[in-house]
């Protein structure tokens, strides 16, 4: 090659460094723009689906101050602020949501965000579909679990004292089979899963023991998956308190209703958040 050729050859390939170090940057940003959607996906039942009684008949963009929308509100990924994906279905337990159908859905009310088939299967389809994009998972399921062990009992709580260990076991079982699947759907999503609450005004002395045996059963199976746990209880029932937090952080004390108020879903989604 004469000295011509390679002194051409040479300014040819400094070019194309040049070209490539300046253009990555803006390739960066237009994969950004374009291709760098970021989703957060709450799953469960009617805590992850933002319900309050009072709302009842209105379609399901009126219940917009549950945890879920607040905490995708303060989400950030880079510049961009991940996308709310929201199957959180009213009524779930942790046997409908593997094996059977959204109890909301089967009464034709509306879901957030709607889906077929079980809500489990969903949200591994929508994890594969993908993979890496997801930043946040929540997931709360229990107190559908715990109001179809009580009502097994037709009230007797000696029924309710002996039955409660296989209870929470059962509960905690499914929860473990939930989360290994999750976890390999989404092996780098953060999965948080929301405990339980004691909303047994006058029986504390009696429940919040087994409250508490729930909320420890449910922590060893995030644990298990490498799942982080969040406990609302010394939120909702701070020690020593008879009630008074749950009628701030619930409506029950306003419309007889468990679930929790505004302020309520607020301190949720903080919890979450941390």
């Amino acid at each position: 090659m004469s000295a011509a050729r390679r002194s051409a050859a040479l300014v040819a390939l400094v070019t194309a460094v040049v070209l490539l170090l300046t253009s990555s940057p803006a390739s960066a940003a237009e994969s950004e723009r374009h291709g760098g959607e970021r989703f957060y996906l709450s799953l469960g039942d009617s805590l992850a689906f933002g319900f309050q009684r009072f709302k009842v008949g209105q379609p399901a963009e009126a219940f917009n101050t549950g945890y879920a929308d607040l905490l995708a509100a303060t989400l950030q990924h880079g510049q961009r602020r991940p996308t709310l994906v929201n199957y959180g279905c009213p009524g779930e337990s942790t046997t409908t949501f593997a094996a059977g159908q959204c109890p909301w859905a089967g009464a034709g009310l509306p879901l957030h965000d709607a889906f077929s088939g079980t809500q489990q299967a969903a949200a591994l389809r929508f994890l594969r579909d993908h993979r890496g994009k997801v930043d946040l998972v929540t997931l709360s399921l229990w107190g559908n679990d715990a109001n179809e062990f009580i009502a097994s009992c037709n009230g007797s709580v000696q029924c309710i004292l002996d039955g409660a260990p296989a209870a929470i076991a059962r509960i905690a079982a499914n929860l473990s089979g939930i989360l290994r699947q999750l976890h390999q759907a989404a092996p780098d999503a953060r999965v948080v899963v929301l405990g339980a609450f004691d909303g047994n005004v006058g029986a504390f002395p009696l429940t919040h023991p087994i409250i508490r045996q729930l909320n420890v059963a449910m922590a060893g199976a995030a644990a298990e998956h490498r799942a982080r746990f969040a406990d609302p209880m010394p939120i909702f029932n701070p020690e020593g308190d008879t009630g008074a937090a749950l009628c701030t952080l619930t409506l029950l004390c306003r419309d007889g209703d468990l679930h929790p108020s505004d302020a309520g879903y607020q301190a949720l989604a903080s919890l979450l958040g941390l």
